[in-house]
């Protein structure tokens, strides 16, 4: 990405010239042709563990593991042999082992600065996890809106007419088929305006405290679980309110949790089932493309069997479920009401240990 120009071309290169690119979730770095760094962003800082004046005027080509590679990309960028070179390499890190990155160097429109950013691989692999999810997000909830809609006015229909037919009818045997029919549409109803729901309520903003949150939800679902469930409490109580509606964000945790519960089924019976709602800021956190100061991040933690590999991909589509007699819908709605406030769900599963992982920007 090309920074800002300055005035003039000659202007020797300023740290203000690049503030822009603090704003950038991706790590980057302006160096000159022979790889010195004239700025580093915030992003490189953190990664890097080191402050951007510790970082100013060192070698960029030390701290990767295999410095030939920037030389490389550096002699062509002052041959003029390319606009753009891709390549992946592992960034030198403090205390830390080195971070696979996919490395881009670009010449901007100085002659004298090369822009070399980095990209971490497993970030650009959560980035278009993240990126199919919200997309998904989106194309559920036209094709639930369009879908209801046409099963709606059919269903009246069939519902009218079978009431006016059991009007005629004088045999009992044939009521009672009329009544299955009447019985089933208002079923078939009770879907539709379940999937419609989250696009019906108004958004109800107010001070929300996501312990107050995940409090009720414990108490719910140790009303409906007595017995053989713990829900441990693992608290940041540092957390900031936050603006939101809380009882849409009620309704997405318990919809994570229930499933939680119901795929605790064996061990609710053999008496270990656990349940473990963790809150925690993350810092410099990208989701949604964006990337924000601070987030709530709330982990719901099941030691459950796990999410079978058959849907992995597909828990949060509207009526894909793991358990016989489930709606799926739970996670779908979930995952709309925290889009709603600007947030996503994302979960890790294996055998043994499932988390829902709740993201929600904070002021």
């Amino acid at each position: 990405m090309t920074p800002p120009t300055s005035p003039e071309p000659s202007a020797p290169a300023s740290p203000a010239r690049f503030h822009s690119l603090d704003l950038l979730a991706t790590l980057v770095a302006v160096v000159d042709t022979q790889g010195h760094v004239l700025f580093a962003n915030a992003a490189l800082e953190d990664a890097l563990g080191m402050s951007r004046r510790s970082i100013t005027g060192v070698r960029m080509q030390d701290c990767f593991t295999d410095p030939a590679l920037l030389d490389t990309a550096l002699m062509g960028a002052r041959g003029n042999e390319f606009a753009a070179l891709r390549y992946d390499a592992h960034l030198r890190r403090i205390g830390h082992e080195p971070l696979p990155v996919h490395v881009v160097v670009a010449q901007t429109d100085q002659p004298d600065e090369v822009i070399v950013e980095l990209l971490p691989l497993e970030q650009q692999t959560r980035q278009e996890r993240e990126e199919r999810l919200i997309d998904q997000a989106q194309a559920n909830k036209e094709l639930i809106r369009n879908l209801a809609h046409e099963i709606k006015n059919p269903l009246g229909g069939i519902r009218g007419a079978a009431q006016l037919l059991q009007m005629e009818l004088d045999s009992k045997e044939l009521i009672e088929y009329t009544q299955v029919i009447i019985h089933e549409a208002d079923r078939l109803q009770a879907l539709v305006d379940r999937l419609l729901a989250p696009h019906r309520r108004p958004h109800v903003v107010g001070d929300v405290n996501i312990h107050e949150v995940c409090e009720r939800v414990r108490s719910l679902i140790l009303a409906e679980f007595p017995r053989g469930l713990r829900v441990i409490r693992d608290y940041d109580t540092s957390i900031p309110e936050f603006r939101g509606d809380r009882e849409q964000l009620i309704q997405a945790v318990l919809n994570i949790a229930h499933n939680a519960a119901q795929a605790l089924a064996e061990r609710i019976a053999a008496g270990d089932a656990c349940i473990t709602f963790r809150t925690r800021v993350g810092r410099q956190v990208t989701f949604g493309k964006q990337r924000y100061r601070l987030a709530l991040e709330l982990h719901v933690i099941d030691n459950g069997p796990g999410v079978p590999d058959s849907i992995k991909d597909r828990i949060f589509f509207p009526l894909v479920s793991g358990r016989d007699g489930g709606s799926g819908l739970g996670l779908t709605l979930a995952q709309t009401f925290v889009q709603q406030h600007h947030g996503l769900i994302e979960c890790e599963s294996e055998p043994g240990r499932t988390d829902f992982k709740i993201l929600i920007p904070l002021p």
